[in-house]
């Protein structure tokens, strides 16, 4: 969904500012394989020594990773500013909070707003698109609640959609995740096309998936179907829509992003026919529904 497929060159880069035990990173890999140049943070030293295996184990010996709080501490630097990359994905902890418990440097990455300090879900948003290239793609996995909180977290939402970052938003089925049962969305950045962006294209997944044990799980097909209805930018009733910025800027919205005050998923009504039911036959909206076979 961000442009990693089979021309990706070796000599493009990827970051993972939140790369836990490495996973998201080795997926991306597999999709590039004509290679990929990997990089990744992670603060925890136990996960951070597992990521560091895992790229040696999956042939990754050159991916860097390194160790330390993104937030705080950003090791990928240039100077006074970030390093940039081609692509970024991640999966940070959700609503972290004191995130900026101890920063000295922001690098910028606050300019279109500061996160509240008892929530740190934008503060990681908002580092990985500093961390982008003016080129640069990604995709951010994050609780829903980012699509709809107001105060600061509005207003930095805001200021992103003006300015175009926002390409598309997925909401997700709840309880997919291990340490949290809540609903989670991706939010997919964009700065190449940022410039005359007219809408942000958004997939309501939140029920395509299957029970498996006490957790959701996402099926192949559920994530064929949202892969390529959002690669091929395709419009389904019910499930996803190029929704314009003018609808999402409208005063009853007010850049409100809660994907259901644009798509609505519920199931169709069940209307019944009556008279076929008491005398027989099949009922019309039935042979109705045949048309197109």
């Amino acid at each position: 969904m961000v442009g990693i497929n089979a021309k990706t060159r070796q000599d493009q880069t990827v970051y993972d500012p939140t790369c836990g035990s490495g996973s998201l990173l080795l997926k991306v890999a597999a999709e590039a394989p004509r290679g990929i140049t990997i990089y990744g943070q992670e603060k925890d030293n136990a996960t951070w020594a597992l990521s560091k295996m895992n790229m040696w184990l999956h042939g990754n010996e050159d991916a860097e990773i390194a160790k330390g709080d993104t937030i705080t501490s950003p090791q990928f630097t240039k100077g006074a500013a970030l390093r940039t990359f081609d692509f970024a994905v991640a999966n940070p902890p959700f609503s972290v909070k004191s995130w900026n418990h101890g920063l000295e440097n922001d690098y910028g990455r606050f300019e279109y707003g500061t996160p509240p300090d008892k929530n740190g879900d934008y503060a990681f948003l908002l580092h990985v698109l500093k961390s982008l290239k003016s080129t640069g793609k990604a995709a951010i996995i994050l609780p829903h609640g980012v699509l709809f909180r107001g105060h600061a977290e509005a207003t930095i939402s805001r200021r992103l959609l003006e300015h175009g970052f926002i390409k598309g938003i997925i909401g997700l089925p709840p309880n997919l995740f291990y340490g949290t049962g809540i609903p989670a969305c991706i939010v997919i950045l964009d700065k190449e096309n940022a410039t005359g962006r007219t809408g942000v294209f958004m997939i309501d997944a939140s029920t395509g998936f299957m029970k498996d044990g006490p957790k959701n799980r996402l099926r192949s097909q559920d994530i064929h179907k949202i892969v390529d209805t959002f690669n091929k930018q395709v419009e389904i009733e019910r499930y996803s829509r190029l929704v314009p910025l003018k609808e999402i800027a409208d005063a009853k919205n007010d850049y409100n992003l809660n994907i259901p005050r644009y798509i609505d998923s519920s199931a169709p009504e069940d209307i019944q026919d009556l008279h076929a039911h008491l005398h027989g036959g099949i009922p019309d909206r039935d042979l109705d529904a045949l048309d197109d076979y």
